[in-house]
């Protein structure tokens, strides 16, 4: 089976930033790169992409000054292109089912969102309801080839889905990965009000430390070739926005509703795509 990175493009820089970044990706891999370019005013309901003929111009245009864009700077990297007849959060979405492409790469703005904000409506809306992995880009940060691979972990309530994506991808790249599990005093502390004695704190820092340990236990075990930071920290999104300095990525991950309504992301997944320093993937689990 032929394995994809797919990557939304519409012209704007920061998609760009994210094709590119998909290239990088799909070249790391063997994979193929797909482009795909919404275009909502064209759907009759009922199909799922173009007939090249019935395209607009100006979307021919886009998609084909994309791929020659990726292809040229990355030589040897199959790119195909397709234009989904469908609003850019539905089109995405739908265009890439699970189990046909590794990952979805977008833009943090671009595709229909707002200029003014740090993370498009668009990108986030997908991040919230892709049934693959999406990665969003900022063009400033569009490398995202160099550092660690850092992953958030609740050592309470491990995610073992997103810990083996973020090891795969530590592996993939040859990086360290540093896995933040992020921690706050219990609530009783802030009732009994003044400062919290320091052995206390010590004490349960030690407890969250080796939570920590276990959570990623088997998946150290599955990878022995990652080097591996445990990195406890004061403040789950906090600590982990601080951790993605110079990072290569930073995986967060995204539990799937079985119902369409209410919010889609966590406050720490909610947190990483607004503020960190790094490309952010959010990996739907349970």
């Amino acid at each position: 089976m032929t394995r994809i990175v797919a990557a939304g493009v519409d012209g704007s820089p920061e998609s760009a930033a994210a094709a590119h970044w998909a290239a990088e990706e799909a070249l790391r891999r063997g994979a193929v790169l797909r482009l795909l370019y919404a275009w909502p005013w064209l759907t009759d309901g009922v199909s799922s992409f173009a007939e090249p003929d019935d395209l607009p111009a100006a979307a021919l245009q886009t998609l084909e000054a994309a791929a020659a864009e990726v292809r040229e700077r990355h030589s040897g990297l199959e790119v195909r292109t397709d234009a989904v007849l469908d609003s850019p959060v539905d089109g995405l979405v739908a265009a890439v089912p699970a189990g046909e492409a590794e990952l979805l790469v977008l833009g943090s703005r671009g595709l229909g969102g707002f200029s003014g904000l740090l993370l498009g409506s668009v990108s986030m809306a997908v991040a919230g309801r892709s049934a693959v992995p999406v990665v969003v880009v900022r063009e400033a940060s569009g490398g995202g080839t160099g550092g660690e691979v850092v992953v958030g972990v609740d050592a309470h309530s491990p995610e073992e889905e997103v810990l083996a994506f973020a090891f795969r991808e530590a592996a993939l790249r040859g990086a360290r990965l540093r896995a933040v599990h992020g921690w706050d005093l219990p609530p009783v502390f802030g009732y009994a009000g003044g400062a919290v004695p320091a052995a206390e704190v010590a004490q349960l820092e030690a407890l969250e430390a080796k939570l920590l340990s276990l959570a990623v236990a088997a998946q150290r075990e599955e990878h022995p070739e990652v080097e591996v930071v445990e990195d406890v920290r004061l403040g789950a999104a906090r600590g982990l926005v601080e951790a993605s300095a110079g990072a290569a990525l930073v995986v967060v991950g995204r539990r799937r509703r079985p119902v369409e309504f209410g919010p889609r992301l966590g406050r720490v997944a909610h947190a990483a795509l607004h503020h960190a320093q790094a490309p952010v993937a959010v990996v739907p689990q349970g």
